[in-house]
């Protein structure tokens, strides 16, 4: 199973210690620090995974990708009153490796087109 998801706190903060960070971070509209929360718990979960600049892959099984996102979410908790969750899911049985697999299909698909490598930039 291949997810990818997005998770950003709004509302004032629950925890004392993150609103100040929430305060700093509101001036501009970033949540970065709710997102390396997140992140972390990605991170540390030992799971295949990326991070862009709007969402983060994880790759495994079904439960154990569920407790990354449970996780993550409740990491974002304190950084507001509320939590926002977006989340999609490639659920192919069998299938591993396609965190990396599906770009490396579609580079393969682009250069049999005659495209070269894109340096991610699409506008």
């Amino acid at each position: 199973m291949l997810i990818a998801f997005s998770v950003a706190p709004s509302g004032a903060p629950s925890d004392p210690a993150a609103a100040a960070s929430a305060v700093a971070e509101s001036a501009d509209g970033s949540v970065h620090d709710a997102v390396a929360a997140a992140v972390q718990i990605v991170r540390a979960s030992g799971l295949p995974h990326r991070t862009t600049s709007m969402f983060t892959e994880v790759e495994g099984e079904w439960d154990e990708v569920f407790a990354v996102v449970k996780a993550a979410t409740e990491a974002v908790l304190p950084f507001g009153s509320r939590v926002s969750l977006v989340l999609k899911a490639d659920i192919r049985p069998g299938r591993t490796g396609e965190i990396d697999g599906k770009v490396e299909r579609l580079e393969r698909a682009l250069e049999e087109r005659g495209e070269t490598a894109s340096s991610g930039n699409t506008s």
